[in-house]
């Protein structure tokens, strides 16, 4: 009985019946926004926040209330990527503008 209970759950959770895997992408979605507007608040911190983050930010929002994980995760991942470009960019300049000041 224990040995055929063990067989159903693992063709159940090898076929995906698993019912964690329904609320992974919804999760995935949150840690993935939680991580974007961690660092689009960093690059507001160093005063370079770019539109094009907040934009994304935006939509992802909005695809996650629609129920469309996959596509607002994926804009999550963008909107982060272009808060940690912005960062790098804030961090790069603020040194590198001296040498462009004429001597």
């Amino acid at each position: 009985m224990l040995r055929s209970a063990v067989v159903i759950l693992a063709v159940a959770f090898g076929l995906g019946l698993s019912p964690l895997r329904a609320q992974a992408p919804d999760a995935a979605f949150k840690a993935a926004l939680a991580e974007a507007e961690a660092a689009n608040k960093r690059a507001g911190e160093l005063r370079n926040q770019w539109t094009p983050t907040d934009a994304a930010l935006t939509a992802a929002r909005k695809a996650g209330e629609a129920g469309d994980f996959d596509k607002a995760t994926a804009l999550a991942k963008e909107a982060k990527a272009l808060a940690d470009a912005s960062i790098a960019q804030a961090l790069r300049e603020k040194d590198l503008w001296r040498d462009a000041e004429l001597r």
